[in-house]
């Protein structure tokens, strides 16, 4: 089996490579790469994201053929692809950090920034944060509710349709920090960042 990790030159993405190789030991092949066909003949994807929705969504559209490649392997071909950080954030229709910028639309919904109630709550949000798990999402298989997982951010992304959330994290308001749609899934925390606990929604995400 294929894993494609996409590189699109959108900040440090080692840990999230360190960690799925990792895990992946000998069974699984991890690619890390934006060659269009190796995503295309892809078991699955991994979309990381760090910085903001702006610079991310740019990054993707300065390689031609990307975004098309990427839709076609998660909206026709409903292949397993999973978003982490600003990677599930660009599955909102739109974003409002830096300025106004649209999204991959895979997800209907806004990335809006959190509110902090005044200055009453630190932005960025960062550190280890519990999990409140919501459905019985197939990457949360075997993870316990109330799970501590590691969060570095300021913008939230608000779906539409509230039946895609898995997973909630209380800081300022209930934030959405995991969502699944049929074959896409997403998280706001770094699960390559989350000790063993993250590690295992890796290994479930490559077990689907």
């Amino acid at each position: 089996m294929n894993v494609t990790i996409v590189d699109y030159n959108s900040g440090n993405i080692s840990s999230v490579i360190n960690s799925f190789k990792e895990v992946a030991k000998e069974k699984v092949n991890i690619e890390v790469t934006s060659d269009l066909n190796k995503i295309k003949s892809s078991d699955k994807v991994v979309l990381p994201g760090q910085g903001s929705f702006k610079s991310c969504v740019d990054a993707l559209n300065n390689i031609s053929g990307l975004v098309d490649e990427l839709n076609e392997f998660t909206i026709i071909n409903k292949k397993p692809l999973l978003g982490i950080c600003v990677g599930l954030q660009m599955f909102a229709d739109i974003g409002y950090e830096e300025t106004e910028t649209n999204g991959l639309g895979w997800i209907s919904g806004k990335v809006s920034k959190i509110n902090n109630q005044n200055n009453k709550y630190k932005l960025p949000h960062i550190g280890w944060n519990e999990i409140n798990i919501l459905k019985d999402s197939k990457v949360f298989k075997d993870i316990e509710n109330n799970s501590h997982m590691y969060f570095v951010h300021s913008y939230e992304f608000i779906p539409n349709d509230k039946s895609v959330i898995a997973a909630t994290t209380d800081y300022s308001s209930n934030i959405v920090c995991a969502v699944e749609k049929e074959n896409i899934f997403g998280t706001q925390f770094h699960p390559e960042k989350s000790d063993k606990t993250g590690l295992k929604i890796i290994d479930n995400f490559i077990n689907l």
